[in-house]
């Protein structure tokens, strides 16, 4: 059997890496026009929790989030944690809507989840001169696309599989290539490979700053709210969420508003020196595309096609979930052919 996986990023790594290791007796190819770490996912903080997920199910979303918790946490304890960027940091999750948050899901997951008390968020409401209605504190992963992107590469590679850059246009190309699999991790260029036009860019501009006296997040979960997400060597500051924007060069007045947000929460950073500016297009669609779709040709010859992307800013939160269905699909068709 011969596969292709289209994409390197989180999504496709991880799919690449889980499919190899489920069928090591087949050949596994990744294709991709960039590669770690040119990647979009290269400039985000890698934070474990669901973002900007569309109307995709929310028990999918559990599903595949605990999935991926759990292997994140073994990872964890194998010691690997310097090695692919992981971090456990405590977070203030916190909204100024009074209807509270659309899904909570998430709380069941992550550890020591709890809600924040009506004098907790006056005092956190006084220091950060805002009005959060609800808030959550918890502690979750971080795991930084930037380190965890060359470990899942390393691990595919010794594995046995390969990686080739080159830009896929269209399933043809890898249809007329002789594979008999393809797994469509392609995130935003799935408007182009599978004419998928549902899928749109969410411009996310970050700015990051060395300020190693922050070792606690707070995600402001509004339409205009900022986030400050510790890493390794600095601390994401954002963000901006620009829905069906293709501009991926930084805007003098995105960072402002970063910089005047994230220091009302936390003044300490105003003197913070800046590391970098970075954009990314995260790949936004009405719901994570997770499905088969079985290509037949003359002479018997049949194609499978796994779908895989459409993943918001969750490709981390989801990422193993996500490869753990893909290798499902997979093994659900072996058995539904070997019966045939």
């Amino acid at each position: 059997m011969r596969a292709a996986v289209v994409g390197a990023g989180v999504i496709g790594m991880t799919s690449a890496l889980a499919v190899k290791n489920a069928f090591p007796q087949y050949q596994v190819h990744v294709f991709a026009s960039e590669f770690s770490p040119e990647t979009t996912g290269d400039g985000s903080a890698g934070l474990y929790s669901p973002y900007l997920t569309g109307n995709t199910p929310r028990g999918k979303i559990l599903q595949w989030g605990r999935i991926t918790h759990q292997w994140l946490e073994k990872l964890w304890k194998a010691g690997l944690a310097c090695e692919i960027g992981l971090s456990l940091v405590p977070i203030y999750r916190v909204t100024s809507d009074p209807r509270g948050f659309s899904d909570s899901s998430w709380s069941k997951v992550v550890y020591g989840a709890h809600k924040f008390t009506e004098k907790q968020l006056e005092k956190l409401n006084e220091e950060n001169r805002a009005n959060y209605k609800h808030g959550w504190m918890f502690l979750t992963y971080t795991a930084e696309p930037i380190r965890l992107l060359p470990w899942l590469t390393k691990q595919f590679l010794e594995a046995g599989g390969e990686v080739r850059k080159r830009k896929i246009h269209q399933l043809a190309e890898l249809i007329d290539d002789g594979y008999d699999l393809i797994v469509n991790c392609s995130g935003l260029g799935a408007r182009e490979l599978v004419n998928d036009d549902t899928v749109a860019p969410i411009r996310g501009q970050v700015t990051r700053v060395i300020a190693p006296w922050v070792m606690h997040g707070l995600l402001e979960d509004d339409d205009h709210g900022h986030y400050i997400i510790p890493n390794f060597d600095n601390v994401v500051l954002g963000g901006t969420h620009q829905e069906n924007d293709f501009d991926r060069s930084p805007r003098k007045e995105d960072a402002q508003f970063i910089s005047s947000g994230c220091c009302r929460i936390l003044p300490s950073l105003k003197n913070a020196k800046v590391w970098n500016e970075w954009v990314g297009l995260r790949p936004g669609r009405a719901e994570i595309r997770l499905e088969p779709q079985v290509f037949k040709y003359l002479e018997g010859r049949e194609v499978t096609v796994v779908h895989n992307y459409g993943h918001g800013g969750s490709g981390v939160t989801m990422c193993w979930g996500c490869a753990s269905d893909v290798v499902k699909i997979i093994r659900d068709r072996n058995k539904l052919k070997s019966h045939l």
